[in-house]
């Protein structure tokens, strides 16, 4: 079944759909190719890799297509006939000349390739392009009974299961088998090919399906019918005590292939045989524990009883059929002969109404298939009884439970089974019409069929199966039959094509609703729904729930059965996002007509707040919230008010105890957001609150672990505080800071930031003072979080009082904010989760971007607006929101980016003396990331650092961002290291030397600003080393090979110099020693500062840990012999190469090193 897709688009990933074969000429090229390859030379390396590589490229144009294997048909045999004819003549050669050696890989390309063929199009069509002349008989009967043929070789599985379906093939000739034997030698040819497919038949793979193939062919010649009850003998013989289902697979689908394709008198001669192998089978528990064992016994006996029955099948009915002479559409009962049933077809039926409640899919599939096509084969009577039985099955399990949901799980395989009977019963025109209301009453209670089983549900193959069923009667059954039901099937099927939680569920009910519109014209308003619910439609669960379940309730024959499915089944589902989304889509259909829905939907959801299951309560109150914010913001709100105080009054009716259970945080957060929705100014009293445990409930949110019931408590406070004045609330809630725990200060530092501090002041300041002693870097809280809730809160409360800014802080506080916020850039706390200082630079980088946003609009309305926002203060903001966005994690880069891309749209503050705080190299900026050509990612370091460096040319900022790239460029995350050191080193070396040109960088002030940066605090590992690492990537490039022709310059190389070698006896941290020695090192082979690098150098070369010493004789040797030092070192190579210099011989290792440091002195002097 497939979904209609009326006026909508594909989307861009499902696979591509093709017209033809487009590939025709591309694989024909790449099949020669691959088929010149002579496969009995054995393969270099390299012809290795080509050969596969073709074969790999076949295999893709198989995959493109594997969705439409038809569209090769046309093609099928031109393609393939080459193929086999290379096995041919490969199997031809083998048995004229067995001493032939063939390269096994080739061999098993071609065999696989031919595997591809056969699996892409299915045996039964590939099989039909095989050689078939009588000759081939011998060539392929000889070539698999061969000792020496390569189809023995475990590895060979593609060319036996070929071979296999090649000899199924001709054993098939119309000649008696016989013919072909020696004189004297009668059956010989018969006997080798039974030996050689058994030698196959216990094989666990595809090679096994080839030999049953085989077999079943040979047994099915009238020229063979005489072995097969040998072979039944065989079978008997073989599975008495067998308890490997390998060897039990192979025989029971060769018994299959024959009671499907032989003759029917064969079947019937050996019946009692065939059905003997299916009791035996039924008896032996090891073999019945495998589900392949189990489908093929099914199939056995089924087929077994099918061949017992008239060929000439019965249908009620067959839609389509062309007029008759007499003007009748061909759909009365066909003539049926009185015939006598055998005694064997109830007791098969009995044992295929056991497989249909067998715990396998595949099992119960084929027992439906199985009881339907009896039943064609049966008289009415017959058949009317076998479904009587079928339809029972569905009231098993549900004769003492109060609804469906009720249901042991085991009732999922009886209906799935009893499902699926009837949608193959129904498929043949089996179901009578009188029969349909029983039928159509089960299937609308299986549409719903949907049982919780710990964490999850089970029935969703149940509900498939019923669409599948409806389906199958749109096109069976007469328009007539179906009128009186089809009102009611269309309000299931769109119910529940909009709202079942699996979206195969939902296509199938589209699909089947859709057959029923187009064979039958009877759903109300069928082509417009169907164009709301079509297959792309309802494929996204947000969509259908809130987009197409609105457009379908415009239609009044839908509307109460969608919202009755909501009230009594989505909001009642195990699942809370079903339950949340539920109520989102009652919402939205009541809104539709919102003064007569919402009233009579809220009592209704109201009543499930009494009951004692945790999910019902969770669903009222998510449902009543949905409808008391549509109250809220409806257009006459003042008519609703009422019925907003009614629907907050049934929260009484939830006890606390529930609410505040530890184990009960969803209903916890939904019932502090439905605070939020449903309070108004009356509930706020104390004297005419009809809930009285409201406060307790918000209370509880607030000091919950949970930061979704936390944020839920902050947006109920925030909304009371719209309504009176909280004062008296935050002063007890800044009260407990210093003594609260971990969540309670995250949840203050959430809610300060929530309040409506224009409606009323709540102690705005103290507020303001509360979180700006949290963030404190000395006396704050320890806790991350809760440091970062308070930076969110800042701009919040800023963006609050705005327009009134003045009358609620000083230019002082907010100076303080804005200086807090700047201070947390700084924040790089880290613990077993990783960066966790990023949660608070994000906020920050996002509370600074807010704060010039907010302050730039009300500009005009700020009296001294220098004293609130100093220009400094502004470009340091700026500053430091670019060092974010050049710095090492992708997420922080991201928003720092979006933060700073939005400032730079801003336009001017309406203030005197603007231009303070434009920000300089504004053009430059805009040019960079502004432009219409591209849009620049700052998350993708390949994309963003070229452009970033470039903005070290503004000095302004230049110290902010040279300290992020700093920090990227010694950062192990490989994706933002390359990116921005091949960056820095490339616009280094486009820099000059010296430059006194205004807004120019130059190689002495880069190196100046770096070495500043580590001299700022030497003793800091976590601010040298990361400037190390970044010297030695200039430096590893060349960039300062130039610079110490300036004096300055060279100084500043001779800081650096200093700054490695001092104390390094001292040094603990073993980064900051790798990258103090490769800084000695890499300042080797600038001349003017060697002989001071030479005299170093022995201080790393015996250096107490061991693998420093190793470390920096392998660097020293590596820069030696790939750089031009300008001094001949091949002594000092060969006493590098040669010494352990992990040896515990430290003062040996000290004279070694001397030697070497004497060595290099002479050679530069030299």
């Amino acid at each position: 079944m497939e979904g209609s897709s009326m006026g909508r688009e594909a989307p861009s990933d499902d696979p591509k759909i093709y017209a033809t074969f487009e590939d025709h000429d591309k694989f024909i090229t790449l099949r020669d190719q691959f088929l010149a390859i002579d496969i009995y030379s054995e393969p270099t390396g390299e012809e290795n890799r080509v050969e596969s590589m073709l074969l790999r490229k076949l295999t893709l144009i198989f995959d493109k297509y594997q969705e439409q294997p038809y569209l090769l048909d046309p093609f099928l045999e031109r393609l393939f006939a080459p193929v086999v004819e290379t096995l041919k003549m490969h199997t031809k050669r083998f048995v004229s000349r067995s001493s032939t050696v063939v390269a096994q890989q080739k061999l098993y390309r071609l065999s696989e390739l031919l595997y591809h063929f056969i699996k892409f199009r299915g045996y039964k069509t590939i099989t039909r392009f095989f050689p078939h002349e009588i000759a081939d008989l011998d060539v392929v009967l000889d070539y698999i009974s061969a000792p020496n043929s390569p189809v023995h070789d475990p590895l060979q599985w593609p060319l036996r299961y070929s071979v296999l379906l090649w000899l199924s093939l001709v054993c098939m000739i119309p000649f008696d088998l016989d013919q072909f034997d020696e004189v004297g030698h009668s059956g010989e040819t018969a006997s080798r090919i039974e030996t050689a497919a058994k030698s196959f038949i216990g094989r666990a793979g595809v090679d096994r399906e080839g030999a049953a193939l085989l077999l079943s062919r040979l047994y099915m010649r009238k020229d063979m019918a005489a072995r097969l009850p040998d072979f039944l003998a065989y079978v008997t013989t073989t599975l008495d005590g067998l308890s490997d289902p390998i060897l039990a697979i192979g025989v029971v689908r060769v018994l299959c292939e024959v009671t499907k394709l032989g003759a029917a008198d064969q079947v019937q001669t050996y019946k009692e045989s065939l059905l003997h192998v299916a009791e035996m089978l039924d008896h032996n528990q090891a073999l019945m524990g495998n589900t392949i064992i189990r489908k093929l016994r099914t199939k056995l006996i089924e087929r077994v009883v099918i061949r017992m029955l008239p060929a000439q099948t019965r249908r009620l009915r067959a839609k389509g059929r062309t007029l008759a002479a007499d003007g009748s559409t061909g759909m009365d009962d066909a003539p049926e002969d009185d015939i006598d049933v055998p005694a064997e077809v109830e007791e098969v039926l009995e044992e295929l109404f056991k497989s249909l409640r067998d715990k396998d899919t595949i099992v119960r599939y084929s027992a439906a298939k199985g009881v339907a096509r009896v039943c064609e084969r049966l008289p009415a009577d017959f058949a009317d009884q076998v479904l009587d039985q079928v339809l029972q099955l569905f009231s098993i399990h549900s004769i003492a439970v109060a609804s469906i949901y009720d249901m042991p799980s085991v009732a999922e395989s009886t209906w799935h089974g009893a499902c699926l009977s009837c949608a193959e019963m129904a498929r043949r025109g089996l179901i009578p019409d009188e029969r349909l209301p029983e039928l159509i009453g089960w299937l609308s209670k299986a549409l719903y069929f949907d049982i919780r089983k710990g964490a999850h549900s089970i029935g969703s193959n149940v509900r498939d199966a019923t669409s599948y069923v409806l389906w199958s009667l749109a096109r069976a059954q007469s328009v007539d039959a179906l009128k009186p039901h089809a009102h009611n099937l269309a309000r299931h099927l769109a119910t529940v094509s909009l709202f079942d939680r699996e979206v195969h569920i939902r296509r199938a009910a589209s699909a089947a609703f859709q057959e029923y519109v187009g064979r039958t014209s009877l759903f109300p308003h069928g082509i417009d729904v169907l164009r709301k619910t079509d297959f792309y439609a309802i494929g996204v669960r947000r969509n259908a729930f809130l987009v197409a379940a609105p457009e379908v309730a415009e239609h009044e024959e839908y509307r109460p059965f969608l919202i009755e499915h909501l009230l009594s089944v989505t909001l009642r589902h195990w699942d809370s996002a079903m339950r949340q989304i539920g109520a989102q889509s009652l919402r939205a259909i009541c809104q539709l007509d919102l003064d007569r829905l919402g009233p009579d939907v809220a009592s209704r959801a109201a009543k499930f707040l009494a009951v004692h299951d945790t999910g019902d309560i969770h669903g009222a109150l998510l449902a009543l919230t949905e409808l008391a914010a549509a109250f809220r913001s409806a257009q006459n709100p003042e008519y609703l008010e009422f019925e907003r105080r009614k629907v907050f009054s049934s929260l009484s009716t939830v006890p606390l105890s529930t609410i505040q259970s530890p184990r009960q945080e969803l209903i916890a957060e939904a019932a502090c957001r439905f605070i939020a929705a449903s309070i108004s100014l009356p509930e706020t009293q104390q004297a005419h609150s009809t809930v009285a445990h409201w406060r307790q409930v918000v209370d509880s949110g607030l000091k919950s672990k949970s930061i979704t019931v936390q944020e839920a408590a902050a947006a109920a406070l925030a909304a009371v505080s719209r309504l009176v004045d909280c004062s008296a609330v935050v002063h007890r809630l800044i009260g407990e800071f210093e003594s609260g725990t971990a969540p309670m200060q995250q949840s203050l530092a959430r809610v300060l930031g929530t309040l409506d501090y224009q409606a009323h002041p709540h102690g705005v300041e103290k507020a303001v003072g509360c979180l700006l002693r949290m963030v404190d870097r000395k006396a704050g809280s320890p806790n991350v979080e809760a440091r970062r809730n308070a930076f969110l809160s800042m701009p919040q409360i800023l963006g609050n009082v705005s327009t009134r800014l003045s009358l609620s802080l000083s230019a002082d506080v907010v100076s303080q904010m804005t200086d807090a916020l700047l201070d947390g850039l700084a924040d790089y706390t880290s613990d077993e989760r990783g960066d966790v200082g990023s949660w608070v630079r994000i906020a920050c980088v996002k509370g600074l971007a807010s704060f010039i946003e907010t302050l730039f609009a009300r500009a005009a309305a700020i009296p001294n607006f220098h004293d609130y926002f100093p220009p400094v203060k502004f470009h340091d903001a700026i500053g430091g929101i670019l060092k974010q966005g050049v710095e090492r994690l992708d997420n922080v880069r991201h928003q720092a980016g979006e933060s700073f891309v939005g400032v730079l749209l801003l336009p001017p503050p309406a203030v005197e003396k603007a231009f303070l705080w434009h920000i300089q190299g504004e053009a430059k900026m805009k040019e960079l990331f502004l432009s219409d050509k591209e849009s620049i990612s700052w998350s993708d370091g390949g994309m963003l650092f070229p452009k970033a460096v470039q903005l070290l040319e503004i000095e302004r900022y230049r110290g902010s961002l040279l300290a992020g790239i700093v920090l990227s460029t010694s950062t192990k995350t490989d994706s933002t290291q390359r990116p921005v050191a091949s960056a820095l080193v490339e616009y280094a070396l486009r820099l000059p030397i010296i430059t006194d040109a205004l807004d120019h960088y130059d190689q002495r002030g880069l190196a100046r600003d770096l070495l500043a940066q580590a001299q700022k605090n030497t003793s800091s590992n976590n601010v040298v080393i990361p400037v190390l690492q970044t010297f030695n990537v200039l430096l590893e490039a060349a960039v300062f090979e130039s610079l110490p022709r300036d004096v300055e310059g060279l100084q500043v190389l001779r800081s650096l110099l200093s700054l490695v070698t001092r104390n390094v006896s001292r040094l603990k941290n073993p980064q900051r020693i790798n990258g103090s020695m490769r800084c000695l090192i890499n300042l080797l082979p600038l001349t003017e500062l060697q002989g001071e690098c030479i005299s170093q150098i022995p201080s790393f070369l015996s250096h107490q840990y061991p693998r420093v010493r190793a470390d920096t004789a392998e660097y020293l040797y590596l820069v030696l012999t790939s750089k031009d030092t300008g001094m001949e070192t091949d002594d000092v190579e060969e006493i590098l190469l040669e010494t352990e210099w992990s040896s515990k011989d430290v003062t040996a290792l000290e004279n070694i090193a001397k030697r070497c440091a004497d060595l290099l002195a002479k050679a530069h002097t030299a």
